[in-house]
Parts: C-alpha cells; sequence; structure tokens
C-alpha cells in the first residue's frame, strides 16, 4: 500500500448535506460552501466575496444568527436563514474537576455521543477533542477502547467541539473589535475518542477551519494529532495538515506492543518508525511527541528506557510519559512514582526531554485514556478485559 493511498474503514460517516432540510455551514471547507452558496442562488461572482464574509461571522466571532449578519443584505440574510443552518454539538452534560479541567458530552447527529475535554494551565488552555463515536483500535490499557466503534464524526462535529468550548469559556470576540489577551483555548489535541488517521479527510477540514487566518486562527504548532500508528496515513498528515504529531508508542519490543496496541501487528514498530523519520522535516514540525504510558511490571523496566532511546534515536523527539490512570476493570496498575522517574532520568540523561504528564480530571473521568461515552458503553466484566488484553 504506497502512502499516498487512503485508509478507510467500513464505518459510517453522517454527510454534511441531509436529504431534506436546511443544510448546516459547519464543518464546510471554504470551496464546499462557496459551492453551496451558488446552488443556493448566491451569483457566482458574488459568492466568494459571501464565503469570506459569513466565514468570518461563523469563525471569528461565533454567531450563529443569520440576522445577526449585518453586513449582509437584509433580503439574502432571509434567504440564507431559510435554506442553511449554522449548528454545533448539544451539550448533554458539563462537569469540572478539582483541579479546572471540564469534560463535556456532546451529543451529534443521530443521538450519538463524544466527551470533549478542556484542560486549563497557566498562559494557556488545551482541548482535547475527539474524531470518532467510540473507537476500533482496542488499545488494552484505553478505557475508549472498550467502547465499540459507532461511527466517523463529520468535520462539523469535530470543529464545532471547539465552538461549543469557546461557547462556555465565552471567548467569542465581539464582532469588529481586536482583543489582545491571551486565549483561554490556545491549543487543540487529537487526542480524545477515536483514531483521527481513520477518519482523515474530515480530521483534515475541521483542522483546515481552526487554523484559517480570518477564523479561530490557530496556529499548526498549537494542534497535535495523536495516533496509534497508521502508517501510510502519517506522510499525508504531514502534506495535507501539517500539525505536531504525537505517536501513542507504550512499548519498546513488538511482542508488548501487538498486547498494548494491537494496530502494532499491522505496522510494526519498524515500520511505524520509518515512517516517523521523515515527518519534521515534511511537516516543517520541531520534533515528534512519543506518548508511553506507565504500566506497572509490563513495560516500565530500565531495559524498556534503554530500548526506547535506541529506537527513536535520529528522530527529533520528546517523551511525554503518562502515569496511568486507571478506570473501572482496568487490568493494569500505574507504575510507582519512584520507577517512572527512573524511567525519566535515563531519558532524560540521554538527551531527551522527558516530562511526566500530570494527570487531570480523574475524579470527572476525564484523564488520559479514560473517555467513554456512559450511555454508549459495551460494559465488560474484569475478566474479559484481561482476556482481550492476553493477561492471564
Amino acid at each position: 500500500m504506497s502512502a499516498s493511498s487512503p485508509i478507510t474503514q467500513d464505518v459510517m460517516t453522517i454527510p454534511r448535506k441531509l436529504p431534506e432540510g436546511p443544510v448546516n455551514l459547519v464543518g464546510m471547507t471554504r470551496d464546499a460552501m462557496r459551492e453551496a452558496l451558488i446552488g443556493a442562488g448566491t451569483p457566482e461572482k458574488q459568492a466568494k466575496m459571501r464565503v469570506g464574509q459569513i466565514w468570518q461571522w461563523i469563525y471569528q466571532w461565533g454567531v450563529r444568527d443569520f440576522e445577526a449578519m449585518t453586513n449582509l443584505g437584509k433580503a439574502y440574510r432571509a434567504q440564507l436563514a431559510e435554506l442553511f443552518v449554522i449548528e454545533v454539538p448539544e451539550v448533554v452534560t458539563r462537569q469540572v474537576s478539582a483541579d479546572g479541567t471540564r469534560k463535556y458530552l456532546v451529543r451529534i447527529a443521530g443521538g450519538h455521543e463524544v466527551e470533549v475535554v478542556y484542560i486549563p494551565e497557566e498562559g494557556r488552555g488545551t482541548l482535547c477533542v475527539s474524531s470518532q463515536v467510540g473507537c476500533t483500535l482496542t488499545c488494552s490499557f484505553c478505557h475508549t477502547g472498550t467502547q465499540k466503534l459507532v461511527r466517523n464524526l463529520t468535520a462539523g462535529e469535530i470543529i464545532g467541539q471547539v465552538m461549543v468550548a469557546r461557547d462556555d469559556l465565552d471567548e467569542w470576540p465581539v464582532p469588529g473589535t481586536i482583543t489582545g489577551e491571551a486565549r483561554l483555548l490556545s491549543n487543540i489535541v487529537l487526542m480524545g475518542m477515536g483514531e483521527p488517521l481513520y477518519n482523515f479527510e474530515n480530521v483534515r477540514d475541521a483542522m483546515k477551519i481552526a487554523m484559517d487566518p480570518e477564523g479561530i486562527q490557530l496556529s499548526r504548532r498549537r494542534i497535535t494529532l495523536s495516533t496509534s500508528g497508521v502508517v501510510p496515513e502519517i506522510a499525508r498528515t504531514a502534506q495535507e495538515i501539517g500539525c505536531q504529531l504525537a505517536i501513542s508508542f507504550h512499548a519498546t519490543t513488538d511482542e508488548v506492543r501487538d498486547k498494548l496496541v494491537p494496530i502494532n501487528k499491522r505496522w510494526n514498530l519498524e515500520a511505524l518508525l520509518e515512517a516517523l523519520r521523515d515527518y519534521p522535516k515534511v511537516s516543517n514540525s520541531e520534533r515528534i511527541t512519543f506518548e508511553y504510558v506507565m504500566l506497572d511490571g509490563v513495560n516500565d523496566s530500565d531495559a524498556d528506557a534503554h530500548r526506547l532511546i535506541e529506537l527513536i534515536r535520529g528522530i527529533p523527539a520528546k517523551i511525554n510519559l503518562i502515569p496511568f490512570n486507571e478506570w473501572p476493570g482496568a487490568p493494569y496498575k500505574r507504575s510507582s512514582n519512584n520507577r517512572i522517574r527512573a524511567f525519566a532520568d535515563i531519558i532524560y540523561r540521554a538527551g531527551y526531554a522527558s516530562p511526566v504528564r500530570k494527570p487531570r480530571g480523574e475524579d470527572i473521568m476525564a484523564a488520559c485514556g479514560q473517555l467513554k461515552s456512559a450511555t454508549e458503553r459495551a460494559r465488560k466484566s474484569r475478566k474479559q478485559i484481561e482476556a482481550d488484553a492476553g493477561i492471564s
């Protein structure tokens, strides 16, 4: 399979345009919006200008009512309101952790639900966005992986999560004003529910909207896509999105990674690392983040740390060490603090940054690997989960 070949799954994505009724503009690319406006009667010579105006209202000012788009003629606004809507996912529940982390359960088309997490930090704030309802990868340490994959999210449902969070943070500027204040939502990480590279086109279109200079205006360096290793799509990510890349690595031998991250059986460590070596150069990224969850007695030995160093040699990288966030029925335990520190010291002495990620939002099940929409849980016993993980 060539690096440019699209990777698809037998999974449904609800189309942007439904058979009947108004069409949602949220999630359309500029070209798609232009075609939609022309199809609705906008003169072709005016269409590009109209796209620019509507785009700014939706994505820069957060306006959802066509009537408020005051630089458009009254009759044109009425025409738009008949044919189009500006809709984002519905917030079902909102939880706030003791550390300030916010978790939203949002409902999308078809009544399905996904989780979105906002993590406030000093001088910045990161939104963890989902790309699928559930997940197909069944990573044995991840709570989301125990939920059956339902479908891909549309581009509108992905960028809609960003818009929902900005609503809650009250971060849309007043139309016509420019704010120089530090942004509350300054970073996006595609680390929520699902494997982003199994939904490439919708993720790409949503992130292009997030990066558009006349809208939400996030730099590509403030967007990080996390993949478990869909190797043929990694080069495409560099070329068509160009964001920062994070890899759910988690093991230093194929034997262990096959159990922790089963996609490794399709693209093993050698294939994955080969694909990663060109990424920083093609995407102009500074370095790749290797995510490594610390599991007691599984992948946390000194030998693992030394093997990790050898595996990534020559790749501009940092190692994010993640203390395992436990969940009901989890078949693993978190490595001790002493073991994590010893592992981090070996990495650091080899010349790599090795920050230990501070668990956030554990009290509301919002930490890394804990996301799972409660209403769609396929409940499993501990015995079933251990069997799936290959643990006797």
